[in-house]
């Protein structure tokens, strides 16, 4: 019997300040819970600006302590009364000074199931993000929820497809990649690099990215936020490049079985032959 997820993404401009954004994503996961959404995952560090654009301490007030800051506690609140698993990307204040960006995982009963911490972090102009973040130490964590396994892998992270790899290796049947991603930069890679993931991994991915030009910089954030299955076509219509927009999307989740029956890259996998990779 084939079994169908609903899942949801939301992509978003900034409004202004961390409380307004924080009410628009409330709004958003009872949109898309009205709508039967079973999983939902907001972009990166969602309640802020991306604020990487520029090289300021005062930023660091963004950060705070998952699970146990404020944030994730409204939002297990808000998953426990609509039934819904939440993705939460933030910027995780560990202890002082350190400080990671994080997606919390939140499963539909509003219990805390884990964090995954974006592992590569880039250093390039508009992204000046090792001013912010530590590289992650958390591996690839797949998370049990009510609607199967899912994993995270944070924007930059799609560049590189190890992390990939392990994910799937690990059960994954949905991984999700929140963004903040700038439209003279990466457009051309967009709809290339995460199709390519959800093939050579054989599960769905959900690709999220904001929308606008916020104030701290010239970055023009392109939205165009999709599912896309594992046989590379995208579920339904993929988002405006512009526009605040939830996409609701259903995956059926016997196209993995299907796809695996068909290209058996786990089996045919060399791993003995790959110790080179591993080589710093």
């Amino acid at each position: 019997m084939s079994r169908v997820i609903r899942a949801a993404l939301f992509q978003t401009a900034w409004t202004g300040d961390k409380e307004s954004m924080i009410q628009v994503h409330e709004q958003a996961v009872r949109d898309a819970a009205a709508q039967g959404a079973q999983v939902m995952c907001f972009q990166e560090l969602f309640y802020g600006p991306y604020f990487c654009q520029v090289q300021d301490p005062e930023f660091y007030a963004y950060a705070e302590s998952v699970p146990d800051g404020p944030i994730v506690e409204r939002f297990q609140r808000l998953a426990r009364e609509h039934g819904i698993v939440l993705v939460l990307p933030m910027y995780e204040e560990e202890q002082p000074g350190v400080l990671y960006n994080t997606a919390a995982v939140i499963d539909a009963d509003g219990s805390y199931l884990g964090k995954y911490r974006k592992t590569h972090i880039p250093q390039v102009r508009g992204f000046w993000e090792k001013f912010y973040f530590r590289p992650g130490n958390s591996g690839w964590p797949v998370f049990d929820t009510a609607v199967g396994k899912v994993g995270v892998y944070i924007c930059y992270d799609r560049h590189f497809p190890e992390g990939w790899r392990a994910l799937g290796l690990e059960g994954a049947e949905i991984v999700f990649n929140p963004s903040a991603t700038s439209r003279g930069l990466s457009g051309y890679l967009w709809q290339l690099e995460q199709p390519a993931a959800a093939v050579a991994n054989e599960y769905f991915v959900g690709a999220i990215n904001r929308v606008g030009v916020e104030e701290y910089g010239d970055n023009d954030f392109y939205g165009t936020s999709y599912f896309v299955d594992p046989e590379a076509q995208f579920v339904g219509e993929v988002a405006s490049d512009k526009e605040t927009e939830l996409v609701v999307r259903d995956l059926d989740m016997a196209k993995l079985r299907e796809v695996r029956d068909r290209w058996q890259f786990y089996r045919d996998r060399a791993p003995a032959s790959y110790v080179p990779l591993t080589a710093p």
